[in-house]
């Protein structure tokens, strides 16, 4: 079931028709049956291994609680089978095959791979989160809960389920666990964020997206049009991701829920590391303190920082995709903030301007390794001269009149003309009956003929 889908919107219709009129515990049952429905409406057997993780996290965290003596075997314990299960619904295949071309590389026998294994959707969220929060209770920064049902839509909730925001137990658990109330603003607040979304996926995203798909289908595209192909895809995969965000917050918001900020303008960013500040906010910070900051931060020197850097980005490149081409991402992204802070030594000044451009530039091109994955193609037509300037050309403008609605959005989420719409209740509803009903006509005149899934979808 996919956010965009009639099927989906029933779901959300029938959920919130019923859930305003019980009590917090029925709320959460509801929500938790609802959950599993959007979760298991394809294949009923992904229920039960979103099931095996709440029951993982609920007990290890109960263990750890009331035995401390021997909580670093149930952390432990935890981490192996919620790490191995993505390892192997995940990663089989492609260590498989790795080793295959190693051995074949060598000169030793290879074999074929038959290998194949279904991607359970959403299985790479849903690890980190159940998983963040049993070391959460190790690490004594958040209470191992006894109520099966709040730990099981702790890790279940569906509209962040299969492609996050990533929670912490700290922010969603207390929201779970207190009455929520009816509230007429935030739900209008819900339905426009939801509608801006959409708008975002179904307008943007999936337009750009038939740009891209048709560049990087060609045999022999050249470089002016591989490098708009590039920064098309920055273009479609922010607006996809970001829509995927907004839909899931606003759809928690109707149920009184408010998710994490997952994006923040990234392409205002004034340098690589100012970028993940404000790219899948959720995933930095998860791997800032569950990887980062234990391998050591920048706590040990220059040289063990480094490590630690390219380490981190290494596994978030790989938690991406089961593919190399997803580590050289992460690798790229290592090594731009490391030559962004030995430059920065250099004392040498920059408008901000400057460097935000220089920034959106050096991201843009780096997603050519996220897209495509055959090196070959990539070194094939990276330098090379293409007959289709003109087409590129026109292809780059059209991308970048699709992505105005995106400035524009940045520009008005200022400060200064944020204040004068949420003045008083007047201007609140004005605003957001002005989105939603905006962003709804602009879908049904300009939305593509097809919609294609959410690409975090296959993480």
């Amino acid at each position: 079931m996919t956010f965009q889908s009639l099927e989906y919107a029933l779901l959300l219709i029938a959920v919130f028709s019923m859930y305003w009129f019980l009590s917090r515990r029925y709320q959460n049952v509801l929500l938790l049956a609802a959950s599993y429905v959007f979760y298991s409406y394809v294949d009923m057997r992904m229920a039960l291994l979103l099931g095996g993780y709440t029951l993982v996290s609920y007990f290890a965290a109960r263990r750890i609680s009331e035995d401390p003596a021997n909580s670093k075997r149930y952390v432990i314990g935890a981490a192996v089978v919620s790490l191995g299960t993505l390892a192997v619904f995940k990663y089989a295949g492609f260590f498989v095959e790795s080793t295959s071309v190693a051995l074949d590389s060598v000169g030793l026998a290879s074999f074929d791979s038959t290998l194949k294994i279904i991607l359970p959707i959403g299985i790479s969220f849903y690890t980190f989160q159940s998983l963040g929060y049993v070391i959460d209770v190790y690490k004594s920064r958040a209470d191992a809960r006894t109520n099966l049902i709040d730990t099981a839509l702790f890790i279940s909730f569906f509209p962040q389920l299969v492609a996050g925001p990533i929670e912490r137990a700290s922010r969603l658990f207390p929201q779970l666990e207190q009455r929520r109330t009816f509230n007429p603003e935030r739900t209008m607040s819900g339905l426009s964020l939801l509608s801006w979304g959409l708008f975002k996926k179904l307008v943007i995203a999936d337009n750009i997206g038939l740009i891209v798909d048709n560049i990087f289908s060609a045999n022999d595209p050249g470089s002016s049009m591989l490098w708009v192909g590039t920064l098309a895809f920055g273009i479609q995969i922010l607006t996809d991701f970001s829509g995927y965000t907004d839909i899931a917050r606003g759809s928690a918001r109707l149920f009184g829920i408010e998710l994490s900020l997952n994006f923040r303008h990234p392409w205002l960013a004034s340098s690589p590391a100012d970028f993940w500040r404000r790219w899948h906010i959720t995933l930095s910070e998860w791997l800032r303190d569950y990887v980062y900051i234990p391998l050591g931060g920048n706590k040990k020197g220059n040289r063990r920082t480094a490590i630690n850097l390219v380490m981190t980005f290494a596994l978030g490149g790989l938690w991406h995709g089961a593919a190399w081409n997803f580590v050289v991402w992460g690798l790229l992204h290592a090594a731009l903030i490391l030559v962004w802070r030995a430059a920065s030594t250099l004392n040498v000044r920059s408008h901000r301007i400057f460097s935000t451009t220089v920034t959106f530039f050096a991201i843009s091109a780096i997603w050519l390794a996220f897209r495509e994955g055959d090196i070959s193609y990539i070194a094939d037509n990276i330098v090379s001269t293409g007959l289709e300037n003109q087409l590129a050309s026109a292809l780059g403008i059209t991308a970048l009149l699709y992505s105005l609605p995106i400035w524009l959005h940045a520009l008005v989420d200022r400060r200064a003309f944020t204040d004068i719409w949420t003045r008083n209740d007047v201007s609140k509803t004005v605003a957001y009956t002005a989105i939603t009903f905006t962003s709804f006509i602009a879908i049904l005149i300009l939305r593509a003929e097809t919609s294609a899934e959410f690409i975090y979808f296959r993480f």
